[in-house]
């Protein structure tokens, strides 16, 4: 993704009053320019990750699998236990593609811990994740930036984690695999204005958004992050959530609905990625199971993206 005249202007406008303004007047010349009936939104390519695979095959019989009910290919873990030269032979035979990585210890070695050591080890737990993505053929390294909780302020773990990433462009830049920061819940980049500003103050092409969509309902709209974030978004997360059942038994059971039977609105999120030509990579990262699970959650995911 090329630098725009849009994030240099962010980045100048960021600290002033302007910067409200700004993105108003830009959102709705997008709207005004631009008619995406939900019936006839972008096309994507569906994902999943490995581990929600549950039937006990090998690598290679996992990915004709997933083949085989609807997926067009498979995130995996980084670092993992996987044989490599397993991984690359199942790729290329079944001709399954493997687009993103996810980094797998970025809970854990935190880029905004206040421990140095720990900083050191998950930025080297995500070099790992770049070099296999580069190994698989992937283009992105999925990263939770940082966590903020009572030992880690806020104002800390954003510029904290912003210098741990920066230490990684040099390597994302030779590789030729991007960053791409996802929004969770880690009590950090709650708004759509403030995770623009976030990527944009790092200020590089290799870093970007693995926009999860079910993840800001609990708050928000996705619909309204898909617009703010535009360009930004390298890589979808899919999954769903019900206000509902978040009301009666708790945030965390708002995500335990299948697709297309919570309050995602997924003819506005179909429009809004229209809107900023979006055609790329969507992945599932929900409950998983054997091949009638992932045959269904193929199925939810043609009718919620508009491939059926």
């Amino acid at each position: 993704m090329k630098e725009t005249v849009e994030r240099r202007d962010f980045l100048k406008l960021s600290g002033s009053g302007l910067l409200a303004a700004t993105w108003t007047a830009r959102s709705s010349t997008a709207r005004a320019s631009v008619q995406a009936p939900a019936e006839k939104g972008p096309r994507f390519k569906k994902s999943l990750k490995f581990g929600m695979v549950k039937e006990d095959l090998s690598i290679m019989d996992k990915f004709k699998l997933l083949k085989d009910v609807g997926f067009d290919g498979v995130e995996l873990d980084s670092p993992n236990d996987l044989n490599r030269n397993e991984i690359l032979d199942a790729r290329d035979k079944v001709d399954f593609p493997i687009p993103g990585v996810i980094d797998s210890v970025h809970w854990r070695k935190t880029l905004s811990d206040p421990d140095a050591t720990v900083r050191r080890e998950g930025l080297e737990g995500l070099k790992t994740a770049l070099r296999d993505a580069k190994a698989y053929g992937a283009t992105t390294v999925l990263l939770v930036p940082a966590v903020v909780n009572a030992e880690v302020a806020y104002d800390v773990a954003y510029k904290r984690s912003q210098a741990e990433i920066r230490k990684a462009l040099p390597l994302a830049e030779e590789l030729g695999v991007k960053i791409a920061i996802e929004n969770v819940w880690n009590h950090i980049l709650m708004s759509p204005m403030e995770m623009a500003r976030y990527i944009d103050e790092i200020n590089s092409p290799w870093v970007g958004a693995y926009f999860d969509i079910g993840n800001v309902v609990n708050y928000g709209w996705p619909e309204h992050w898909v617009r703010v974030l535009g360009p930004r978004i390298f890589k979808l997360d899919i999954k769903e959530y019900s206000r509902e059942k978040r009301d009666k038994e708790g945030p965390f059971a708002g995500f335990r609905v299948k697709l297309g039977e919570g309050d995602v609105d997924w003819p506005a999120v179909r429009n809004a990625l229209a809107l900023i030509g979006y055609t790329g990579w969507t992945s599932a990262e929900v409950r998983g199971g054997d091949r009638t699970r992932l045959q269904e959650i193929s199925e939810r995911m043609d009718t919620v993206l508009g491939l059926a």
